[in-house]
């Protein structure tokens, strides 16, 4: 049987999703994750989300984190209740798009800290027995998800 690939098509100032039952499970099971790690809000693997500002000055570093983290994290649970609300839909407008855009690519960015990915890695070449090979697969199909949905707003 075929895969089909996940859509994003701008329709009447819509985006029309067509996504099967079962993507929009992983979809909504890794939103739940995030959720989770944006809770407990200490966990390394959110270091992507929170890189520092100043990295050369640990005290400034320090108070821009005091000062807007909590702006950013606020930022990421409305992006993730807008994602949450419309992960059934069959289109959404483009507000949500975006939403569904800073979901996904925290989701990705969180994953590939996980996983340590670099530039240099070619997932392709990575072994189906390595233990890793599911995380990579879901890495990458939500850089593909990422792809289309940037896709769709350059129209």
């Amino acid at each position: 049987m075929r895969r089909r690939r996940p859509r994003f098509e701008r329709r009447d100032g819509m985006i029309r999703l067509t996504l099967p039952p079962e993507e929009r499970r992983v979809l909504r099971s890794l939103a739940a994750q995030l959720r989770e790690l944006l809770t407990a809000d200490a966990d390394p693997d959110l270091y992507r989300l929170y890189p520092p500002a100043y990295a050369e000055h640990p005290e400034f570093d320090a108070e821009y984190h005091d000062l807007m983290r909590g702006d950013l994290r606020d930022g990421r649970f409305a992006a993730l209740k807008a994602f949450e609300d419309t992960i059934d839909a069959d289109q959404i407008d483009e507000p949500q798009l975006h939403c569904w855009m800073r979901v996904v690519n925290d989701a990705r960015l969180v994953l590939g800290t996980k996983l340590d990915v670099t530039e240099d890695l070619d997932i392709a070449a990575v072994p189906d027995d390595d233990p890793n090979a599911p995380a990579y697969a879901i890495y990458s199909y939500l850089s593909m998800v990422m792809d289309q949905m940037v896709d769709v707003l350059l129209g």
